[in-house]
Formats: C-alpha cells, structure tokens, sequence
C-alpha cells in the first residue's frame, strides 16, 4: 500500500504552519510517502476520523498562506498543559483510539507540528508506543531545544510594524503609548521587537519591575524635550508579582493571559498626569503570511522530519542547531523547560547601553 505519513497542527494558529505541511508533502512525495493531512488536531484521530491525502497539487499557494489548512485547536481532550504549565496525562481510552486509527490509516510515521504543549501530548503517544516526530512552532520562541521556532520571526515583524506606526501618533499628541504583545511566560518577542522598534521601555517576565522606575524614564525624557514615551510590554510581565489574566477560565486549558498593557497604561497616567493610551496587539501577531525567515525555516523543519520519518527517528523534534544547521532533539528535552530570555545577556545589555529601560 505504500508509506504514509500522517501530519497534524495543534496548539495556537501560527504564520508558517502550511509553509510546514507543503514541505513534508513535496519532500515526502520525493521519497515515496503519501501525506496525509488529519483535521481540527488530534481530535481529528478520533471516531469520526477526519483525515484526507494531501497532494503536492494541493500545496499550490501554501508557502506564503498563514494559518493552517488542518485547522487546530488548543484546548479539548487532548490538552496536557494546564494552569501555568502543569502537566496533564493523556487518558489511556484515548491513546488506544489513536493507536487504532493511525494502524486503520495505515501510517508508518506522525508528524505533530507545535509548542510546548502539543508537543507534550506528542511525548505521551511516543511512550504509549507511537511513530511520533515534533516540529518545533510557537510565536513565542520558548522551546528551549531549537535556536528559534517558526512564528517567532513573523510576529516580531508585526510587532515592529505597530511601534513604528506608534511612535507618529506618540509624537503628535505627546503621549505614553504602551504596546502590549504575546510571548506568555518569556519575553522573546517583547525584547527582539523592543529593541529593533525603538521602544524606550520594555518590560519582560524575566525582569522584575516597578512603577517608580518606568515614571522616573518618561519624567528624564521629558526633562530633555522628548514629550513622548513608547512602552513595549509582554503578556506574562508581572505587575505587583502578579501576572495579569484576561479571565478567570477554568477548563482545561492554560491561562489566558491579558491586560497588563492597560493596567500600566491607566498606572502611567494616574502617577505622572501623561495621557497615556494602550493597544493590544493580541492575534494580529498570529495571521498573515511568514517572513523569509520562516519560510525558509519552515521548509528545512519539514524537509528534515520527512528524512526522519525515512530514517525511522521517532519519539525526536526537529531543531535548529547553534551551527544554524538542521537536527533533532528527543522530545522529553524538547519539552523539559521553557526558554526564557537571559536578564544578564548581550540582547539586555545592547539595549541597556542605548539607554531603554526595563523598569528594574
């Protein structure tokens, strides 16, 4: 009957996740497997099984489409990270469905496109004895196993793009603007986009801060003629040693964090009398199409996961390497911790020394 690998997309939406499914299918086509594309996540494993071959006709346009043609999901019965990243064991009864279903497809490997939590749930069907492969895709970059996930360079892009747009409005009203972007519990896209946007303050989870310092930066900007401050502020910084929910959800899913960027924003005008305004950039930095960079990232991720597939490599993600070279990592190194932004590293310093502030 052939090879068959089978590729699903869990987790949040993410800029680069066809770019993934058309390199495995073209590559695959390439070594002899038939792809088949399964629907709505690990859910579509499960009795109605919904899953389709997908051909190399079917990748027209796909490189540069965001959004996944699978569709996704990142809450349901198969979501393993709770709370603040607590682990959740997948049920027995539901890994004997997938077992079945994937030897009623006839799939000699799965390859499980995601973050830390769907590729928790791929490690748990790899120990349950399943042909699972992992590739590493999250806008918030904090898989401490690759160099840099797919998403990632697509949302600071964005996030650039809103703080360039800012700092015009910023400076015609003399305003404090704060931009409020994703990330959760790291501050990845807070710091790359900060720095490379021109943000006069960043406020990460990995940094404690305080409201006295943030007013002392907008009170020396303005000593010097400068009316205007653009704050840049990620999802998971903590406020009062307190991260700032969006509500108080209590399903199986993760917190949804939120709101942080208005609760500075209306502390900034309370404190210094500044008009300060908030924008949440939230799912904006998810859609459109991918960068180069995550093109091309994306393509090497599944090009390398089909060659794993080929190679028999199961219960491993594939990474980037330091050396900017493609590898794999096993799955529980994959998921053993998250990757966090160093507070004492060159990307803090090189900001420090122009001057931004991190509220410490």
């Amino acid at each position: 009957m052939g090879k068959k690998i089978g590729v699903v997309t869990g987790g949040g939406d993410c800029p680069g996740l066809n770019a993934v499914i058309r390199a495995i299918v073209k590559a695959g086509d390439m070594q002899g497997f038939t792809t088949i594309g399964i629907r709505g996540g690990f859910d579509g494993l499960l009795t109605p099984v919904r899953a389709d071959p997908l051909t190399v006709r079917d990748m027209d346009g796909l490189l540069i489409r965001g959004g996944t043609i699978l569709g996704t999901a990142n809450s349901g019965r198969f979501s393993s990270k709770t709370g603040q990243g607590e682990t959740r064991k997948i049920s027995a009864d539901l890994m004997t469905q997938v077992q079945q279903t994937i030897e009623a497809l006839g799939l000699n490997a799965l390859v499980v496109i995601g973050g830390d939590g769907t590729l928790t749930t791929a490690l748990q069907m790899y120990e349950s004895g399943l042909p699972v492969i992992g590739v590493p895709k999250t806008i918030d970059n904090d898989l401490d196993a690759t160099q840099q996930t797919f998403g990632f360079d697509t949302a600071v892009a964005c996030a650039v793009d809103a703080l360039d747009r800012l700092h015009s409005t910023a400076q015609s009203h003399n305003r404090v603007m704060v931009l409020e972007v994703m990330g959760r519990y790291a501050g990845w896209i807070a710091a790359y986009a900060g720095l490379a946007g021109g943000a006069d303050i960043i406020l990460i989870p990995e940094i404690k801060f305080n409201m006295p310092a943030i007013e002392k930066k907008i009170r020396a900007r303005e000593a010097t003629g400068k009316l205007f401050t653009i704050v840049i502020v990620a999802e998971g910084a903590k406020l009062d040693d307190t991260m700032v929910v969006s509500d108080d959800d209590k399903t199986d899913r993760e917190i949804r964090l939120g709101g942080i960027g208005y609760a500075i924003a209306e502390k900034i005008q309370e404190n210094t009398g500044k008009e300060s305004r908030c924008v949440v950039l939230g799912h904006l930095q998810r859609g459109g199409p991918p960068t180069h960079w995550d093109r091309q990232l994306c393509t090497r991720f599944g090009v390398q996961a089909v060659d794993m597939a080929a190679n028999g490599n199961f219960g491993k993600m594939v990474a980037l390497k330091p050396s900017g070279m493609m590898g794999s990592v096993h799955l529980k190194d994959a998921v053993n911790r998250i990757r966090t932004v160093d507070p004492d590293g060159e990307l803090i310093l090189t900001a420090r020394t122009l001057g931004i502030c991190f509220g410490d």
